[in-house]
Parts: structure tokens; C-alpha cells; sequence
């Protein structure tokens, strides 16, 4: 849908013969083109290559509910100075995804605000505790009740004043040409075979080979493919859908307001965006929208996609009963990186040392995944002290079961309880053990 809204793409050459490179990047997402970025304008002449399977922004940067959001998943701040903290570093990445936008892909961010719906009346009346808690600490935050509310069932939301939109395909596409006058050799429809780690990491692609002395993990749901946290993602395909173009007075009439976008209070999340075209994008809801295939599989089912499209359509017209005959135009399904306990992971490791990652987003991943791009270039110069102190540095993700219990866990726990699995994360130990690559 993302693709439908902006120009077609005109990629880059496949990567053919062998090449030479201080860093290769694997993956043409938001992390990868982020780092590339980061890394060849503050270090020209850096020899960096970027490989990508298929086009930038074909993956989950490019699927996505476009939302630019603050937080971490997984992490409730314990006090005041540790909520500014995360709220300022998530916020440098959703000023990274404007300043971006606004140089390479004019019209691709808004920044109007998301909602946090609230379907409880209790849950409803604890989050306006937590606004007053969150003004309290210099975060700007609004509680917004249900009397000022036309989305059905809503008992109250929460507004993130500085959360944004962002057509991530047509950002990453606009960026292609900056990279190539930046220095990055970009290869797209070059797929990654295998990866020999060492002093110098060896990728093997279908038709060449590049040798670098370091590489970065930018592959998100991806990466056990690679032989890397094999035992720490889950690949999650999330299933989505969009409506035909509605009119202005459509917008009007179901209620929707000047933000950009919301997101609900279920395990479950269903999660809806206002596109720059006047679509109205929609996904989640309950477990048919969520899907995990055995043994980790990143292609989606088309039968699983099927029963995901007439869920969501039903979950849609929960909140929005007026959108009843409103087309639905089209549909897809991204794939998420899950880890456990829902906290990300973005450090270095590898015998040399000399292997960078940032993954595990868990379904939140536009603004921190654009971070991720100034934290692994930091971490590239050895400049460790300014992420320290964040939930993500160094990150071990805690371990899921092998197959076949894994499939069988996560269909069982579902069918049973309607959640998703997951544990509570113990960040002091995680961070002190370090990543596991």
C-alpha cells in the first residue's frame, strides 16, 4: 500500500564478482539505510556496502502501520529520569524520520500525534494517572475522554502530541540516490546465502561475494537465517489491510481527528493509520491477525492470509461500524522480529567483535529502527557511553524453545488464552551478559 502512495522504484544493480569493504550492511531497511547513512557521512571514504534481497523498504520498514512512535515495547520506565531518558532518545528518532523526510522524501511524514485507545473504563482512568505522572516528569502527554471520542467503544485515550506518519518505502526509496553520492555501494535483489564470521566476515550471494572487517545485522525478523539469534526471535507475520481512498467528509463522519494514527489497549493490538493518500490503513485485532509459521518461516501462508483479511475487516468495523461498504483495497502482511520479553537488542558482538546489530523491534520499530542507525555508527567508533544507560545496549534476548516445542508453545498458549507469549524482561542482567550472536 505504501508502494501504491509514492513513485515506482528503480533499483540498484545486483551485486556481481567480488567486492571489498571496511563495513557491509545486510538489509535495505530502516536500520541498514539508517546506518549507511550515519556511517558515510560522518566517515567519508569508509568503504561501506549495503545488500538487500530485494528492494529498500521490501520489508517490515516498508509494511508497516507507518507509525512514528515514542518508547520502548517491553520496558515501563521504574522512575522520572529514566521515562525522559528513553523519551528523549526515541524522540531523537522520530526527529531523525522528519529531518530525513523532509530532505529526501518531501510529503512522507506528518507529525500530528497517535492515539493510545483505552476499551476499559479502568484501564482508561489508570492511564490518565499515568499522563499526570508523565507531565510531571516533562513529558508532553494528553488525556483525552471518551466524551471527546467518536470511535466506537473507546472509554478514553492517551495522545502523544510528537508522534508522527511516515511512508517508509517512499523515505528509503528517496534515500537510494543520497547513499550512492554519500560513497555506499548499494546492491539490491542480491539475497545473503551465508555469512562466515571472523576477522574479516566473508557474505556468499548468489552471484558475487563481499569480504569486509565488519558487518552489520540489519536484517530484524530475518537474521536466524543468517545463523544469528537463532534461539531469541520469534518471526511474526502481522497481517494488515487498507481501504479504498475515502473522502474528507468520510474522515469526518466516522470521527476521526487530526491525529495521525492510534493503537488499542488489547494483547493484541489492533493498530489504524490515516495514509497521505486517504486510505484508511488497519491491522491486528486478535490472534488471526498474527500468525507464526513452523521452523521460523518468513513467507506468509496465502490460506493464513485469507482468514487474517476477514478477521481484520470484522475487527475494523468494531471501532468504525460507518465503514461498513467502504472498499477494501488492499492487503498484506509484514514480518515482525519478537523477542520474548518485547525489548529490542542493538549492540556488537562476534568473536572479533566486529559484528553489529539492532533487532527484535517487536512490532515498534519505525522510530527506534531509524535510531538504531546513530547507535550502531556510535558503537563503530567506539563510542559507547551515550546508549549505555538504555534498556537496548547490549541486549541479550532471551532464549525460546527449539522447534518443535516453539511452534507447538505458541499455538497452544494462543488458542488458549488469546495472548501472545511473553516474558517480563530482567534488563540489569540481560545488559550485564551482553548479546548473543
Amino acid at each position: 500500500m505504501w508502494r501504491a502512495e509514492c513513485a515506482a522504484p528503480a533499483p540498484a544493480p545486483a551485486l556481481r564478482g567480488r567486492c571489498v569493504a571496511d563495513v557491509a550492511i545486510v538489509g535495505g531497511g530502516f536500520t541498514g539505510v539508517s546506518t549507511a547513512w550515519h556511517l558515510a557521512t560522518r566517515r567519508p571514504g569508509l568503504g561501506v556496502v549495503l545488500l538487500e534481497a530485494g528492494v529498500l523498504g521490501e520489508g517490515a520498514s516498508g509494511r508497516n502501520a507507518g507509525q512514528v512512535l515514542h518508547g520502548i515495547p517491553g520496558v515501563d520506565p521504574r522512575t522520572p529520569e529514566e521515562a525522559r531518558r528513553i523519551h528523549e532518545a526515541t524522540g531523537a528518532g522520530i526527529d531523525l524520520a522528519e529531518a530525513l523526510a523532509a530532505r529526501f522524501a518531501p510529503g512522507a511524514f506528518r507529525r500530528a500525534g497517535a492515539l493510545e485507545l483505552y476499551t476499559d473504563a479502568r484501564r482508561a482512568e489508570s492511564a490518565a494517572r499515568r499522563v499526570e505522572a508523565q507531565r510531571a516528569a516533562g513529558i508532553p502527554a494528553a488525556f483525552v475522554p471518551a466524551g471527546a471520542l467518536r470511535i466506537r467503544g473507546a472509554a478514553g485515550a492517551v495522545l502523544d502530541p510528537e508522534a508522527g506518519r511516515l511512508n517508509g518505502f517512499a523515505l528509503l526509496q528517496g534515500m537510494r540516490p543520497a547513499l550512492a553520492a554519500a560513497g555506499v555501494r548499494v546492491h539490491e535483489r542480491t539475497p545473503v546465502r551465508r555469512v562466515r564470521p571472523g576477522a574479516e566476515v566473508a557474505l556468499e550471494t548468489p552471484e558475487g561475494e563481499v569480504r569486509a572487517r565488519a558487518l552489520v545485522l540489519a536484517t530484524n525478523a530475518y537474521t536466524p537465517a543468517l545463523g544469528f539469534f537463532r534461539s531469541g526471535i520469534l518471526p511474526l507475520h502481522s497481517h494488515v489491510l487498507a481501504t479504498a481512498p475515502l473522502p474528507a467528509e468520510r474522515w469526518d463522519a466516522i470521527g476521526w481527528g487530526a491525529w495521525d494514527g492510534f493503537s488499542d489497549d488489547m494483547d493484541r493490538i489492533a493498530y489504524a493509520s490515516r495514509t497521505p493518500g486517504g486510505r484508511l490503513l488497519f491491522g491486528g485485532g486478535g490472534n488471526a491477525a498474527y500468525a507464526y509459521r513452523f521452523g521460523g518461516a518468513t513467507a506468509p501462508s496465502a490460506r493464513g492470509a485469507d482468514q487474517a483479511a476477514r478477521f481484520m475487516q470484522s475487527a475494523l468495523l468494531r471501532y468504525f461500524p460507518a465503514l461498513a461498504d467502504a472498499p477494501i483495497e488492499r492487503r498484506w502482511a509484514g514480518t515482525l522480529a519478537i523477542t520474548l520479553d518485547r525489548v529490542c537488542s542493538m549492540g556488537v558482538g562476534g568473536d572479533a567483535r566486529n559484528v553489529y546489530h539492532a533487532l527484535g523491534y517487536s512490532g515498534h520499530g519505525v522510530a527506534l529502527a531509524l535510531l538504531a542507525g546513530r547507535v550502531l555508527a556510535d558503537l563503530y567508533e567506539g563510542n559507547h557511553d551515550a546508549w549505555r544507560d538504555l534498556p537496548f545496549y547490549q541486549k541479550r534476548l532471551p532464549p525460546l524453545p527449539p522447534e518443535p516445542l516453539r511452534w507447538l508453545a505458541y499455538q497452544a498458549y494462543t488458542r488458549l488464552t488469546g495472548r501472545s507469549p511473553r516474558r517480563q524482561p530482567d534488563l540489569a542482567n540481560a545488559r550485564r551478559r551482553g548479546p548473543d550472536t
